[in-house]
């Protein structure tokens, strides 16, 4: 069995690496070459205490596996970080374990990964500002990933935390050329080309008005029913992308419109048919597109299985 530590996937992993990968995974799930089970959710024995299952398969790549992602609050007091996560690969052949990969520095650049690989098509070309609403760890990378794809001269951070907002505010200055302010929910959301949402809310963060014509908005953080971070009002004028549409609509941030989307009023479409052109992206520059991230196991096990795989390369 193969095992690859936390250590060695923080080496090996680029987000360049999981931007590759990631758009793999979401053409597979959107075309059919890959299956994307119901997700398993759990509890701990302490409130708050949660953990995820998310499977899947690809027969093209010869991937089957899953993902268990938990977030225990309590590590904080214990210096550990709250999310922790390990993918496991089954042998295709065998259905015994192929590999086990521990994953929980994976979470952050594969997560934006899916947000890049979306922002790229339907984004404005020339989008400059970057507002990120939230502060916390998986902020930064959303931050970096996006600025991969997009031209961004600014950065707006978001924050009821002002230490976290500082704290970004700080790891983002090695972004060279690109200015990087804390301000208050309005403006950021008023000044924004791009929109990125990572918080763990339940109720939407800002109003729907504040949202000017053009404007992209990835909501990352919604991955749990009940979790809300977008306006209904902005969903119902909006253009709606997302990484699994039974899944966003289930747990997603589209599970908020599931019954206008179950009778036709509103549509969603999965960013990996844009990814191969069997659906349009943005269409007019005056479009507001919205992208949901609810996470789906394929990127994880495409992310785990190129690693794998290089490393087997590099010693073969």
């Amino acid at each position: 069995m193969i095992f690859m530590s936390e250590a060695e996937v923080l080496q090996r992993l680029s987000l360049e690496l999981a931007y590759e990968a990631v758009e793999q995974a979401l053409v597979a799930a959107s075309d059919g070459s890959g299956t994307v089970y119901p997700v398993l959710i759990g509890g701990g024995f302490r409130a708050g205490e949660v953990f995820a299952v998310k499977a899947g398969n690809s027969p093209a790549e010869q991937i089957i596996g899953l993902k268990i992602g938990s977030y225990w609050p309590g590590n904080a007091a214990r210096g550990i970080a709250r999310h922790g996560s390990a993918v496991v690969l089954l042998d295709p052949d065998t259905g015994r374990m192929r590999a086990v990969v521990e994953a929980s520095c994976m979470n952050g650049p594969r997560t934006a990964a899916a947000d890049a690989v979306a922002a790229a098509r339907l984004a404005n070309p020339a989008a400059e500002t970057l507002t990120v609403i939230g502060a916390g760890h998986q902020a930064r990378f959303e931050v970096f990933a996006i600025c991969a794809v997009r031209p961004i001269r600014r950065v707006l951070i978001v924050s009821s935390d002002q230490r976290s907002a500082t704290s970004l505010q700080g790891h983002l200055s090695l972004l060279q050329g690109i200015e990087v302010v804390c301000t208050d929910m309005e403006r950021g959301c008023r000044e924004a080309d791009i929109l990125v949402t990572v918080t763990s809310a339940h109720e939407p963060l800002f109003a729907a008005n504040w949202i000017r014509p053009g404007t992209h908005v990835s909501s990352m953080g919604s991955d749990q029913p009940g979790k809300q971070e977008l306006p209904v009002d902005l969903l119902r004028h909006g253009k709606l992308f997302c990484d699994s549409p039974r899944q966003s609509v289930s747990m997603g941030e589209f599970q908020h419109v599931k019954t206008q989307i179950e009778d036709g009023s509103i549509k969603i479409t999965a960013i990996g048919d844009v990814v191969r052109g069997a659906a349009p992206g943005r269409e007019s520059a005056s479009e507001i597109t919205i992208f949901d991230s609810s996470g789906i196991a394929l990127q994880d096990l495409y992310v785990a299985a190129r690693l794998i795989r290089d490393r087997s390369g590099e010693q073969g």
